[in-house]
């Protein structure tokens, strides 16, 4: 396994994060598809012999039990010290008026919620779901720093936003002496590369470590462009279905490449769709979740396929224009 920093700062994590949306109980939330406790342990032991030290989660997943079996299985297979573990805030926990949101009262409310769920006194990195157009980026931002400063979160981070909004965010946070996002997690893959107008040079010039979700566009790129539905959670996934739905025929010529590149190197697509991602320099660790063993294996084994200028410019060459989509 490789380690880097997360952008300028001195945290190092693996060069793959190991996300966790996939963990959690399958009838609570919005995820049927997620594995529960008992089929998530070996998920986690086998990243951390793999030397995966990066646990990526959020409140929201699963109604808040990703955090539970996540912590719990972190508890018992690693020392806390070691791993790098982040969690995320801004999706509605509650049904009352500030169940949801960046506003203080939230924020405050969450990590704490969080803490206890994950069973441990701090996260690494506590990130901003989403932006929050009801709060001011002042209240949010000071608010983060303070839950900084009370020693309960040692980085903060942010993902899916406008490019003007995260420079926004950083310039404030500069301004009045706050803690600044050392992170972006961003929508990224070979069929959704719009981040690459603005957001990833924006990362790029402030510092900024980009751990992108979806790296495999839901799956799609890590099997045939007509086994793209064969899944129980491509079947049901809403959310994945709004992000390809208007782009479909050059996202299968896109696909299409990748199973060609895939066969003549005689390996899985998932590890060419990987390496094109740890190809880019600004990119920290893609984000990859994972209900089957291999889904672990071909994250590893793609930090050793190295593609050629060639097939970079092949992979890329079909791509058009996509709707901005992900921030919601």
């Amino acid at each position: 396994m490789n380690y880097v920093r997360l952008g300028k700062t001195g945290l190092k994590v693996s060069r793959v994060c190991l996300g966790c949306m996939s963990f959690g109980l399958p009838d609570r939330g919005a995820h049927t598809w997620t594995l529960d406790e008992d089929g998530t342990r070996p998920f986690i032991k086998k990243a951390l012999d793999a030397g995966i030290n990066f646990f990526d989660t959020a409140n929201v997943y699963s109604d808040g039990t990703s955090e539970e079996i996540v912590g719990r299985a972190l508890k018992d297979f690693a020392k806390r010290d070691e791993v790098v573990l982040a969690t995320k805030v801004h999706g509605r926990m509650r049904p009352d008026s500030n169940g949801a949101g960046l506003s203080r009262k939230a924020i405050m409310t969450e990590i704490d919620h969080s803490l206890r769920r994950l069973g441990t006194d701090y996260v690494d990195l506590y990130q901003t779901h989403r932006w929050d157009y009801q709060t001011p980026i002042e209240e949010t931002l000071e608010a983060l720093h303070d839950v900084v400063k009370a020693g309960k979160a040692r980085y903060i981070g942010a993902s899916s936003m406008y490019a003007w909004q995260f420079a926004k965010a950083l310039y404030t946070a500069d301004l009045h002496g706050w803690t600044r996002f050392v992170s972006m997690q961003n929508h990224y893959n070979l069929i959704y590369r719009e981040e690459e107008r603005e957001m990833m040079k924006l990362c790029a010039t402030e510092g900024v470590g980009v751990i992108p979700w979806s790296p495999l566009a839901r799956g799609r790129l890590a099997r045939p462009w007509d086994e793209k539905g064969s899944t129980e959670r491509a079947g049901t996934d809403e959310f994945g279905k709004k992000l390809y739905a208007k782009t479909e025929e050059a996202d299968e010529a896109v696909v299409n490449r990748v199973e060609e590149i895939a066969k003549s190197r005689g390996v899985p697509q998932a590890q060419v769709a990987l390496a094109w991602i740890y190809s880019k320099s600004y990119v920290t660790a893609p984000i990859v979740g994972a209900t089957k063993p291999h889904h672990l294996e071909d994250a590893v084994a793609a930090l050793k396929v190295t593609l050629s200028p060639d097939e970079v410019g092949r992979l890329e060459e079909l791509y058009i224009p996509h709707p901005v989509l992900g921030f919601e």
